[in-house]
């Protein structure tokens, strides 16, 4: 069994704001810094300080050569990165004084995936083999398709949502990963019960995780024709900057399904690493590594 994550990589632009910019206000920062993010790159170093043997797959852009040696510095396997022309992706990140944190995405090199890396990268994996993506690059419904054709567990988190997300055929993943406005896109519904009815009477073989935030996170698990459900709390800390708190839960989670973990395991871990990833500043570097949770 391996894990590949088809995602993105980012330079973050992070300012530290008093509070976010408003129309037509001009604000003066108080520090700003470059750091390694994008979601993809994100979830792929939570899967490896968890533990989980992880590929990274996509698109490596002009200037982002810190991204390549940051995942491998983490133990990620970077064999399937792209070199390409394109301006490396990046966002500008403002946080506030309260750690919450408001972003503006420029997908650059992560929208120059091409047809013929995706084959190529799908044609080393196979049966029982685990897929992870998000919406940061271009290509998912063909990479959605080819991994559902060679019998890959599939796993989406559908953010940033956009209107390119339905053209996904749902019915070949095995997980989604949402969060509450997510949720809300995706289903019209806001509470994890009707979120998950909208989702189940739809797919119905497709799983649910549901992030959140303060109020923890719920599970909702098909298996044949049972389906087994879990709530837990969120671990409550003094947030300092709330960046890569769901690539986190993310990486852990998976990493824990992967491993054969229970549901309820996998989740409790996953807040541990989420909540303690939210007392540090950053992106990638604020997530925790195994050992610090015992």
């Amino acid at each position: 069994m391996r894990i590949l994550n088809f995602g993105s990589l980012n330079l973050d632009y992070v300012y530290s704001v008093e509070h976010f910019a408003r129309p037509g206000e001009t604000l003066a920062a108080a520090s700003r810094a470059v750091k390694a993010g994008g979601k993809g790159l994100n979830q792929s170093v939570a899967l490896a300080r968890a533990g989980a043997p992880v590929s990274h797959a996509g698109c490596l852009g002009a200037g982002g050569d810190m991204l390549k040696s940051i995942l491998e510095e983490n133990g990620v396997d970077t064999e399937f990165l792209l070199p390409v022309p394109e301006a490396q992706g990046h966002a500008v990140i403002q946080v506030n004084r309260a750690g919450e944190n408001c972003i503006l995405l420029y997908g650059g090199s992560n929208r120059c995936v091409p047809e013929e890396h995706i084959r190529r990268v799908l044609s080393r994996f196979g049966r029982g083999d685990w897929l992870l993506l998000q919406n940061e690059i271009n290509g998912l419904p063909l990479i959605t398709e080819l991994a559902s054709t060679l019998g890959m567990h599939i796993v989406l988190n559908p953010s940033p949502f956009d209107g390119k997300l339905r053209e996904i055929d749902y019915s070949q993943l095995d997980w989604i990963l949402v969060n509450e406005i997510e949720a809300e896109q995706i289903s019209g519904e806001r509470e994890p019960e009707k979120v998950w009815a909208v989702l189940h009477e739809r797919y119905p073989a497709l799983s649910l995780l549901f992030t959140l935030g303060s109020r923890g996170s719920a599970a909702y698990r098909v298996n044949g024709d049972a389906v087994e459900t879990c709530r837990v709390d969120a671990v409550p800390v003094k947030a300092v900057d709330t960046t890569a708190a769901g690539d986190t839960y993310t990486g852990y989670f998976i990493a824990g399904l992967t491993a054969g973990k229970p549901l309820r395991m996998c989740m409790e871990k996953a807040s541990r690493a989420s909540a303690l990833s939210v007392t540090r500043p950053g992106a990638a570097e604020s997530i925790p590594w195994r050992i610090e949770l015992g």
